[in-house]
């Protein structure tokens, strides 16, 4: 009888300390299945975030509309909201001329970190009246071959049917869907906005 009592109090002791264990253990184990098995909510970003090491920015031989050489890094240092199309310039392209204006007019005074680069993919002549509604968007001229070797698409798609965004050390960082809604960018762009302290 003496022998089974300092048992039961062993086995009493190893029972605490487990319990013990086990709160202190159970932040942990949550956090990692939360995040690894469950993921409430999901992502929280509406781009699709791309490995900038898979994606390096390309000497892409790139020329302003009166063909003097300029690259995409004369713009590293800010953030970089870019469109690739053919000059003609059909209603998409209009399209996102259009909302990459909006969008950096929605982030108000962070507006300066922010730049739009539309690369044209063909010598065809661009529209004047165009070129004055949407100035200050860098208008540059690139192979065609280059650029879709560099930005990456969704299945199904084209390069010219995406916005992206480069950050502001030259990384091409997020991918925007065909037809994506401004709304849903403008959040990821002011979320990164305020995240970073660089651009």
């Amino acid at each position: 009888m003496e022998n089974q009592q300092p048992s039961k109090k062993k086995t009493a002791g190893r029972w605490k300390l487990f319990a013990i264990l086990a709160v202190c253990a159970s932040p942990l184990i949550g956090s990692y299945v939360a995040y690894y098995v469950i993921k409430p909510g999901g992502r929280t970003n509406y781009g699709d975030i791309l490995d900038p090491r898979r994606y390096p920015m390309p000497a892409l031989q790139s020329t302003s509309l009166d063909g003097k050489p300029v690259g995409l890094d004369a713009y590293k240092g800010k953030w970089i909201m870019l469109q690739t199309d053919g000059g003609a310039c059909d209603k998409p392209c209009q399209t996102k001329l259009f909302e990459m204006r909006q969008l950096r007019l929605t982030q108000g005074k962070e507006m300066e970190r922010v730049e739009r680069v539309w690369l044209i993919t063909d010598q065809a002549p661009l529209d004047t009246v165009l070129i004055k509604e949407y100035d200050g968007t860098r208008m540059l001229r690139a192979r065609p071959e280059a650029v879709r070797k560099w930005l990456p698409v969704e299945i199904g798609t084209a390069v010219a049917d995406h916005l992206y965004l480069i950050d502001p050390r030259g990384n091409l960082m997020m991918r925007f869907p065909k037809d994506a809604d401004p709304n849903k960018i403008k959040k990821d762009l002011g979320k990164l906005l305020r995240a970073s302290s660089i651009g």
